[in-house]
This record gives structure tokens, C-alpha cells and sequence, in this order.
């Protein structure tokens, strides 16, 4: 009850607010936009420049399968015009509570013309229903989102569509590079297989052949029986390291590495500056499957 009268304040304080879409910072017209992680972030900024503001609902450190908004970025939404979608799970509960905040709010989905593959949930090629949302970590998807934010941008401020195409070209020419110099840093491999805690590499390994073996059944962590088939698999597979996220508990992972004499490595696919960090993860990859 008291989450519910919250919720209805809050409605009532962010429709009791009036302004513009679109706002002026040092006489510059900006266009106010949302997004749910920090790779979008990312994305819209290097296609709209400083054309455009962005607020992020999900912040470093947090896990966006579960997160709930707070009431300060549910005001910050009030005045977005556009929120960009991509498909990660805390959007289907909250995506009606943000149209009823803010009714006026367009939404464009990122992964339009994507097909999704199905998210893995075991090694033995067993699949979860649900559909994998993690394509910013595919540099040839990332190529359909950024058109998607461009196209979006160009509709809703066509004033600097010439600016907004410049952006996406830069943007497009440097994700061809990124992909280049991460297939010369894969030349290296020896094998292809690696261990991870949670799920999130499927279109990364689709994009480079690599074989990626979760942790994680179908979003919940192994039980004493798949942990022990999983210890066998990374014998198997000569596993020395496994990949972990700061977001979830590294409880399975650390215990299976010290089974096998493995080492746990931290990666951040969620980090704000994707382009730098698409490299540094193919470098720790590389370092892992290169030994």
C-alpha cells in the first residue's frame, strides 16, 4: 500500500510539472532523450553530439534485469521525449509505468530488425524461453541500433539531421575498426571455449566462433549437481579462467576455479564508454583462450 500511494504521488507531482522536450544549454538546443543502460548512453551520444541529453535509468553497478527507477530519474524521464528501449527485462514491468507518467513519451525500440537468438541457459544447447537482450555486445548489431537512434533523432529534431548523419557515420566507421582490431586480437586463441558465470556473450560468441559455457541455469545458480557436471565440463575443456560480473554473486564461479585451479576475472559489459570497452573485454578474452 505504501509503495502504491508513492507511486500515485509521484504521478501527481511529475504531471503537475510543464515544460519543453527539448531544453537550452548554453544556447545550444538539446534534445532530451532516455535510455535504460549506459551502452545506449553511449550509442545516442556519439550520434546525436550535443544535440542531445540522456538520461540513464539503470547506473554502473546495477543489475538491469531487476532494477527499479528511482523517484529523481522517473522526474528526469517527465522531461525526455524519446526513450530508446533494447530489450532488457526491468523494461517489460516498467515501460507502462513510464507512458503513464509521461503519455506524450515516444518510444523506439533499438533492436528493430535484429533477430534475437534464444538466451542460452545450459552448455548441452538447452535454451531459456526467453530471448537473449544482450545484443550491445555485438558490434554488428550495434551497427542496426545506432541506424535505429538515427533514424529516431532525425524524427524528433529534424533541424540537425546533417549533424545527426555525421555523427552516425563516425560512429559506424569506428565500430568497423573496433570490429577489425578484435578478429586480429583473436588471432591468437588456441581454443575457443570459455567459462561464464552469467549468460551475456551469446552474440559475441556468435560474431568471433567462440563457444561460451554458462555458470548460470536458466537464470539461477547451479545446484550441487551442475555444479559438479560444470567443474567436469571445465576440465574437460581446460578452463583457466572464468568470467564473472560485478552485478551477481561470484559464489559458483570462485568455487568451481578453485576446484579446477582456474582464476576468476571481472568484466564490465554494462561500462558507459563502449567503444574502448568492446576492446579491453576482446583483450581479456583473448588473454584467457590464448594459454
Amino acid at each position: 500500500m505504501i509503495k502504491k500511494c508513492a507511486f500515485c504521488l509521484l504521478l501527481l507531482t511529475t504531471h503537475a510539472c510543464t515544460g519543453s522536450n527539448i531544453q537550452s544549454y548554453s544556447d545550444v538546443e538539446v534534445l532530451s532523450v532516455s535510455v535504460s543502460i549506459l551502452p545506449q548512453a553511449y550509442f545516442v551520444e556519439r550520434v546525436g553530439g550535443e544535440h542531445v541529453a540522456v538520461n540513464v535509468m539503470v547506473g554502473p553497478g546495477d543489475e538491469p534485469h531487476s532494477y527499479e527507477p528511482t523517484p529523481s530519474q522517473m522526474r528526469a524521464l517527465t522531461q525526455s521525449k524519446v526513450y530508446f528501449i533494447i530489450g532488457v527485462e526491468f523494461e517489460k514491468t516498467w515501460m507502462p509505468r513510464f507512458l503513464a507518467v509521461s503519455p506524450d513519451l515516444h518510444v523506439v525500440d533499438t533492436a528493430a530488425g535484429i533477430e534475437r537468438m534464444p538466451m542460452a541457459a545450459a552448455y548441452d544447447g538447452e535454451a531459456a524461453g526467453e530471448l537473449d537482450p544482450h545484443i550491445w555486445l555485438s558490434p554488428a548489431l550495434v551497427k542496426v541500433q545506432a541506424q535505429n537512434i538515427y533514424d529516431a533523432l532525425v524524427d524528433a529534431d529534424p533541424a540537425h539531421t546533417v549533424d545527426y548523419h555525421a555523427g552516425l557515420e563516425s560512429f559506424l566507421s569506428d565500430i568497423d575498426q573496433l570490429d577489425a582490431s578484435i578478429r586480429s586480437t583473436f588471432s591468437i586463441i588456441k581454443i575457443n571455449k570459455f567459462m561464464t558465470f552469467h549468460p551475456a556473450w551469446g552474440y559475441f560468441a556468435r560474431d568471433y566462433g567462440l563457444a561460451m559455457i554458462p555458470i548460470e541455469i536458466g537464470g539461477q545458480e547451479p545446484s550441487a549437481e551442475e555444479l559438479a557436471r560444470m567443474i567436469d565440463l571445465a576440465r574437460q575443456y581446460d578452463i583457466r579462467f572464468i568470467f564473472t560480473q560485478k552485478e551477481f554473486s561470484s559464489k559458483s564461479a570462485e568455487a568451481i576455479a578453485e576446484e579446477i585451479g582456474a582464476q576468476v576475472v571481472l568484466v564490465d559489459p554494462l561500462a558507459r564508454d563502449w567503444l574502448s570497452n568492446m576492446q579491453t573485454l576482446a583483450n581479456a578474452f583473448a588473454r584467457a583462450l590464448g594459454q
